[in-house]
């Protein structure tokens, strides 16, 4: 527990610093948001962290919440994902490995995987077209193991596939 909490000192003063030079104040709201996007290691939208931010702290709104997390972007310590549900999530990014997700068109579910294969091919591709990649993201969408029965055995459509994200937050 000592480590978290020696983690979440340094991710602390990034915020810290990241806020000062953005000529904004400290303040105890921020800090409370800030220390329950550390605690939650699932993807969260601004709606599901303000749901939490409100268990400890009704007063705080819902665009304190969303600016927070724009600027806990801004300073890297979060990350924003989408997965195809018109949603914006975020995800611990400091000091987190990279990832790449696979996310269940059925039931909602998010996988998060390493490969150091795929990571391996999308240097080479673009090292084959002189490409300088800064970043990437890669999402699989499919269905998870437990929704594979012989009624979801259907062929895909062109469509952008239909996703709800299950959040164990609400």
């Amino acid at each position: 527990m000592a480590e978290k909490e020696e983690k979440f000192k340094k991710e602390k003063e990034i915020f810290l610093e990241h806020i000062q030079k953005e000529g904004l104040r400290r303040t105890a709201q921020r800090e409370l948001i800030l220390e329950i996007f550390l605690r939650t290691e699932d993807h969260l939208t601004s709606e599901d962290l303000y749901y939490l931010v409100q268990k400890e702290d009704p007063s705080i709104g819902h665009t304190t919440v969303y600016r927070t997390m724009k600027l806990l972007t801004d300073a890297g310590l979060a990350r924003e994902v989408r997965f195809g549900d018109n949603k914006t999530y975020y995800e611990h990014h400091y000091d987190h490995q990279h990832h790449d997700h696979m996310i269940c068109t059925e039931c909602g579910r998010v996988i998060e995987f390493f490969s150091p294969e795929l990571e391996e091919k999308q240097e080479e591709m673009a090292d084959k077209f002189n490409f300088k990649a800064t970043h990437h993201s890669l999402r699989i969408w499919g269905l998870c193991e437990e929704c594979q029965t012989n009624d979801a055995q259907r062929v895909a459509s062109g469509a952008q596939p239909r996703v709800r994200v299950k959040s164990t937050i609400l």
